[in-house]
């Protein structure tokens, strides 16, 4: 495992360097450097798939889940999309081939614009979405509104490989190019940590800034200094940590998240595959007092927030402006749609929302692995100062640092709804 840390944050360090030279931006982005070509869309070959493994791994769009029938708790999840730059044969006519989860509409609707850049005058088609008739393979994702089948409006077959292409880079999680007749796309579970880009918190949670005032997580910039722990095992004093930038940021964008109540009625919401500081506290309350460390209880480690349970404590911030840390008991844990994603990154890894403290790393199951892993990055930020343009979407880092993460480590290390058993 260490030598896997240490290929991992040594491979970064020299990304970092080649990737960040004074005279020219990194990351995605405009930059300070030339405009970059235009990018060459290769188009799929027949019969070939992208990503280059099976659809139903980790790689691609994950396991299936269980058929969603109009009758289930889960047909809740799936939305109806009624873009007008899309037609969709609905040959069912009951508006199934509508319905599909926001993953896949968001992904659809981006492809359906690429499609009228390159093609003008002609429009994306559904063929088939959402089934609830039987017409698929037993775990299809087709039953839970994760895959569409898509053509070209003017059914050019010359154009399908091409299509493809364009479904690829509007972030399909799999595509292929299942026949000449149609294009196959899928997409990750909601529930999937990749489908949720790590961890994030809500856009109305708050953190508390140095001075005393509080704000939402939608109006933190990078430089803003906010409540955190000292160290990076939670046990340290709290203390104000600046935002360096964001690890990911979606205003928009509507997930499901996890809220996690104590009994000091701080309530913390965050995505099930963020991590939280937690134990397996015991004990009256004189036991759960926090002076230098957890009595009656196990030290301090950093959970998933779907594993927390009732019964555990979190961190919580008490005392003068919230200066002071104590034990506090989980009480409930809910699920919840909340509206925005917000993932800071602060110098010290840590960041107290809500009044609770959680890690600011999500995915894999080691703060201290992510924290080291992210060395380079606030290295990074130590030089030139907090971000100071923070543009929305994922950050190009941990985008980096996914791939490599998937090449260094076991699949073990990550969240298991993002694991094929």
């Amino acid at each position: 495992m260490r030598i896997s840390f240490l290929l991992l944050t040594t491979s970064l360090c020299a990304l970092v360097l080649l990737l960040a030279p004074a005279t020219e931006g990194c990351g995605p982005g405009r930059g300070y450097g030339k405009r970059r070509p235009p990018k060459k869309l290769i188009p799929l070959g027949y019969k070939q798939f992208s990503p280059n493994v099976a659809e139903k791994t980790l790689g691609a769009s994950g396991r299936p889940e269980g058929k969603i029938t109009r009758n289930s708790e889960r047909f809740k999840e799936l939305t109806p999309n009624y873009n007008t730059d899309i037609i969709f044969k609905d040959e069912e006519d009951t508006g199934a081939d509508r319905l599909m989860t926001q993953r896949c509409k968001d992904k659809l609707n981006s492809l359906a614009i690429s499609v009228m850049n390159m093609w003008p005058g002609v429009k994306l088609r559904v063929t088939e979405g959402w089934d609830e008739d039987g017409h698929h393979s037993e775990d299809s994702l087709h039953y839970e509104g994760r895959a569409v089948d898509i053509t070209t409006s003017d059914r050019d077959r010359n154009k399908y490989a091409m299509l493809a292409r364009l479904a690829v880079e509007a972030g399909f999680d799999w595509v292929y190019y299942e026949s000449k007749a149609h294009i196959h796309c899928s997409v990750k579970s909601e529930h999937s940590v990749a489908a949720k880009t790590g961890g994030c918190f809500p856009g109305d949670a708050h953190v508390l800034l140095e001075g005393g005032a509080t704000k939402p997580m939608r109006d933190v910039l990078p430089g803003d200094r906010v409540l955190a722990s000292s160290s990076t095992d939670g046990h340290g004093p709290l203390l104000y940590s600046p935002v360096l930038s964001f690890l990911d940021r979606q205003p928009n964008v509507t997930k499901v998240f996890y809220i996690i109540g104590t009994d000091a009625g701080l309530n913390i919401t965050l995505t099930a595959a963020h991590l939280i500081f937690a134990t397996d506290c015991v004990g009256g309350p004189e036991g759960l007092t926090w002076r230098g460390g957890p009595r009656g209880g196990a030290g301090l480690r950093t959970v998933f927030a779907s594993d927390v349970r009732p019964g555990q404590c979190v961190l919580t911030s008490t005392g003068k402006e919230g200066s002071q840390a104590r034990l506090s008991v989980v009480t409930f844990v809910e699920q919840q749609r909340r509206t925005g994603l917000f993932a800071p990154l602060t110098q010290h890894g840590s960041i107290m929302v809500n009044g609770v403290l959680a890690s600011c790393y999500a995915a894999v199951d080691s703060h201290h692995l992510s924290h080291w892993a992210l060395a380079p990055l606030r290295l990074l930020y130590s030089f030139t100062g907090p971000s100071a343009v923070q543009s929305d979407g994922l950050h190009w880092y941990p985008w980096l640092l996914e791939k490599l993460g998937k090449i260094l480590l076991d699949a073990a290390h990550f969240h298991p709804w993002g694991i094929e058993q």
